[in-house]
């Protein structure tokens, strides 16, 4: 019994081991900020401060005031990856607050956007710290407006809405929280989800006070991103107000991608000058042959892994049938010293060896022989 539980240790462990292998060759992001202590991996623009393990994103004044900040994070996100065509899914969960040192006094909102551009802070008022106004044709974002303002150049509906913003502030579809009981104004937390998945090309958008995200979206939009995220896009919030003394508030913030096939890493060199580069001339080569190189890496990718779970397989069955082979002579051989047919004779232990080129061989006894640093889910796993 007790060898039993080492063969189901070592195969549980190596399962796991090849599941980390295989989470790791992805090329996906995800980062969490449940506070913000510091600014490590963040750039704030313009207005956008830190206080209390909170960001800002306007300035706080006891008067009405024009204001305007981001915050970004800094290393780009890559949405899109050439070598296989494939556009990522994307998940994003933060938690806000709007309010007002003067009630009567409101405006603009804020956003949630992704950008190929990290550095131009837009402009405020009905801008919401995202668009700069004198290049209205340039600016390319993807954005969730969370809007405080009714502002007429940009056809909004109410002055509180969520709309979805793809370069520009006219939003393709809004959706009013106030049809759920949310008032963004209110100056409670409010948590926020927004999902993208491309595989059904839809975008979600859901809203709660509290940290429990509701089945329900407030806004999804049926939509193919794919044109719209790049290789290398920064994430970020922008806010701002116009004569008015609204303050914008993140609390926490989590993101993170998926879809990814496994990919070659990618090198980044940074300040070399055109003259210390070597170029080489372009090599033509032929379709067929860029295809055979493709499934010839495709294969590889689900081959190996293939082959290791093979091994695992074929290492437990030729474990359990040599422990089975070495009882079961132990038991022929007590029968005959019982029956007075044989002289007892010491039986040496046999132990399911796994033999290296190197020379090396390790017993599974070797292997599990303390496993109290494991996974507790993994003990758990053994004692039952």
């Amino acid at each position: 019994m007790h060898q039993r539980k080492h063969l189901v240790f070592s195969s549980v462990f190596f399962a796991f081991l090849l599941q980390v292998l295989l989470v790791s060759a992805f090329n996906n992001v995800t980062f969490d900020f449940p506070y913000f202590f510091d600014l490590r991996n963040l750039t704030l623009l313009g207005d956008s401060h830190l206080r209390n393990g909170v960001i800002g994103l306007t300035r706080e004044l006891g008067v009405p005031s024009s204001s305007a900040g981001s915050v970004i994070y800094n290393n780009p996100v890559s949405f899109f990856d050439k070598e296989s065509n494939t556009t990522a899914s994307f998940a994003t969960r933060f938690s806000f607050s709007i309010n007002n040192m003067n009630p009567t006094s409101f405006g603009d909102g804020f956003v949630f956007f992704i950008s190929p551009d990290n550095q131009t802070l837009g402009s405020f008022g009905g801008y919401l710290g995202l668009v700069n106004s004198s290049h209205l044709i340039k600016n390319k974002f993807v954005a969730i407006e969370f809007d405080t303002r009714l502002d007429t150049r940009f056809n909004d509906p109410d002055e509180n809405h969520v709309g979805l913003d793809i370069d520009s502030l006219n939003s393709i579809r809004t959706a009013d929280p106030t049809s759920i009981g949310i008032d963004l104004k209110s100056g409670n937390l409010i948590t926020a989800w927004v999902d993208y998945k491309h595989d059904s090309r839809v975008l979600r958008v859901f809203l709660s006070y509290s940290s429990f995200k509701p089945e329900q979206p407030i806004l999804s939009v049926d939509i193919d991103l794919s044109g719209y995220l790049g290789e290398s896009m920064y994430v970020g919030f922008s806010g701002s107000t116009e004569g008015s003394t609204e303050l914008h508030w993140i609390e926490s913030w989590k993101f993170g991608t998926i879809g990814f096939l496994p990919v070659k890493p990618r090198s980044h060199p940074h300040n070399v000058s055109d003259s210390s580069v070597n170029l080489m001339p372009n090599i033509p080569v032929s379709n067929s042959t860029n295809r055979h190189r493709k499934r010839l890496g495709l294969g590889l990718g689900i081959a190996g892994p293939a082959f290791f779970c093979v091994f695992l397989v074929a290492f437990g069955y030729f474990s359990a049938k040599k422990w089975q082979s070495s009882r079961t002579e132990k038991n022929i051989k007590a029968e005959m010293i019982l029956n007075g047919e044989a002289e007892p004779m010491a039986v040496p232990k046999t132990k399911p060896t796994l033999t290296f080129s190197s020379g090396l061989s390790l017993t599974v006894e070797d292997i599990v022989s303390d496993y109290n640093w494991a996974p507790r889910s993994i003990r758990d796993c053994v004692r039952n």
